[in-house]
């Protein structure tokens, strides 16, 4: 039986590889910072998991939980992951992001060498790329975010050639009805389920034209996984190759909500539903985010199952019937 180690578990990335590795019949620890509740994702398969107590930014809480878990697989999810939050706190993005993957990695050296990592890396690495982003397109990313994901990346590669089993995930957007309230998706879809139960209240966005390559979360996790199982350490790119901007993310958006509320919606334009806001544009904001995952396809056999309009709808729904509930 594999054992995994999953920081980040209670988040939208690690709940859904907690369950995918379960199903597999894996031995799953997570590393918590606190008691995630009886309200988390992760109730339904609480009792074929085990949590550990342990912080990024606390060597001795990580070693004592490697050395209760003794993976065979670490997947290391946990992260400062708001690109806002990168420029008010760069001190602390870098040493989340970057200092604890370096502390994971000398425990992994240091106690047992031929454990595999997986790192989560970013589509923001690439910052703005001209066309779709492989493996061997150039790292300039413009934010502190960015540029701590890249550092985290390199890390990667200089443990590798010490003998170290360690890969980087470039994943793209991928979204889910577990994604943060505070994300644009979220919002976007959060604020559409209060307009399904009467409240005409504008959600507030930046720039509408950005475009990203969003897809489902779930699916990524699967390769997460794969990549892990290979003869030899590599790092892939992970997207649908397909990019659609904010506004588009909408106006789907406002599709599935008439299917789920019918001509009583009555939103006839953006407008009447977004507000720009310009204190949340972004300086060096990222134009068009697209992935190039041949690398992922022809090695791994990894294919997105849930397309653009499909990973929209799944959104509106859930969050249209949490607010019901």
């Amino acid at each position: 039986m594999t054992t995994a180690l999953v920081t980040g578990i209670t988040g939208q990335d690690g709940s859904y590889l907690a369950e995918y590795l379960v199903g597999l019949g894996n031995k799953v620890y997570g590393l918590v910072r606190r008691d995630p509740g009886a309200t988390s994702w992760l109730a339904p398969i609480s009792d074929r998991i085990e949590l550990l107590r342990g912080d990024l930014r606390d060597e001795a809480s990580l070693d004592a939980a490697f050395r209760r878990a003794w993976p065979d697989e670490v997947y290391n999810l946990a992260g400062q992951s708001s690109v806002p939050t990168s420029w008010e706190m760069p001190d602390q993005t870098f040493d989340i992001n970057v200092g604890g993957l370096a502390r994971l990695l000398s425990i992994v050296e240091r106690r047992r060498p031929d454990t595999r990592v997986y790192q989560a890396s970013s589509s923001d690495v690439f910052g703005n790329a001209e066309g779709r982003c492989n493996e061997q397109t150039p790292l300039r990313p413009t934010s502190p975010y960015g540029i701590s994901k890249m550092a985290a990346h390199r890390l990667c590669d200089a443990y590798r050639r010490r003998g170290i089993y360690a890969v980087s995930g470039i994943l793209f957007n991928h979204e889910s009805p577990r994604r943060r309230p505070e994300m644009v998706t979220r919002k976007i879809t959060r604020a559409a389920a209060a307009w399904a139960h009467g409240d005409r209240t504008k959600v507030k966005l930046g720039d509408l034209g950005a475009r990203r390559d969003w897809g489902f979360a779930g699916d990524y996790v699967r390769a997460m996984q794969a990549m892990l199982q290979q003869p030899a350490p590599k790092d892939y790119v992970l997207g649908t190759g397909i990019s659609h901007s904010v506004a588009d993310f909408v106006a789907q958006t406002l599709v599935e909500l008439h299917t789920v509320k019918g001509d009583e919606l009555a939103i006839s334009t953006l407008e009447e539903f977004v507000e720009v806001d310009p204190r949340l544009l972004r300086v060096g904001e990222i134009r068009d985010s697209r992935a190039d995952a041949a690398r992922a396809r022809q090695e791994l056999g990894w294919e997105p199952d849930v397309d653009f309009p499909g990973l929209v709808r799944m959104m509106v729904q859930a969050d249209v019937e949490a607010l019901a509930r």
